[in-house]
């Protein structure tokens, strides 16, 4: 687990606002919205990060029966507050084994979500299946939200995008096939507007998927 902030599109060390640029900058990309260090999965971290996020914090809300938060991450800084979460799951998967959930929430740019998916980033863009019916629908919020299937990811995890709130929501899952949980329009809830029921959740081992 790194102790410094990196680069949300591809995790090379950045550099701070200083007497030549007022952002954070990556010697690649620019400047970025820096990826704050993973936090380990505890209610504690949840806190922090809904107390200093300006985008969603989403979660699957009651989580499906015997999966555990895993971790959480954000992207931004103390002066311009999250502009990136994204929250880690893990349980049994539908077709056996262990599952993994990624939910991402991001704003336009940010390049956390498709760095996580394996694919050119910053945003789905044209690697979402355009004029195709969605793939796939969640509750976000309680507004139905429409997710499609992106294109080009590794094999070994399904990707789905789409947008709620009025920012980009990527559903990441592993292995491939337990892609099917987002087919059973699963709910998920922004834990900033969860208030106490955030004590509630349950914590299970760091999620290796957080530290691409």
């Amino acid at each position: 687990m790194r102790g410094e902030p990196s680069c949300p599109k591809c995790g090379s060390r950045v550099r701070a606002p200083g007497l030549f640029a007022d952002t954070w900058q990556c010697g690649v990309h620019g400047a970025v919205h820096p990826l704050q260090p993973v936090l380990p999965p505890s209610v504690d971290a949840l806190a922090v990060v809904v107390g200093r996020t300006q985008v969603p914090v989403w979660m699957p809300w009651p989580l499906p029966v015997g999966w555990l938060f895993t971790g959480v991450a954000c992207a931004g800084d103390d002066r311009s507050g999250g502009r990136a979460t994204a929250v880690a799951c893990s349980g049994p998967a539908p077709l056996g084994g262990p599952g993994e959930l990624l939910l991402i929430a991001e704003e336009l740019g940010v390049g956390l979500g498709a760095r996580h998916a394996g694919i050119e980033g910053p945003d789905p863009g044209p690697a979402i299946c355009g004029g195709k019916p969605p793939q796939a629908k969640v509750l976000a919020a309680g507004h139905p939200t429409h997710l499609w299937h992106v294109d080009g990811a590794p094999a070994d995890r399904a990707v789905f995008a789409g947008e709620a709130c009025g920012l980009w929501l990527w559903a990441i899952v592993w292995p491939q096939e337990s892609g099917l949980m987002l087919y059973d329009e699963l709910v998920l809830t922004d834990l900033r507007d969860a208030g106490a029921e955030v004590d509630l959740v349950p914590c299970g081992a760091l999620s290796p998927r957080l530290i691409p």
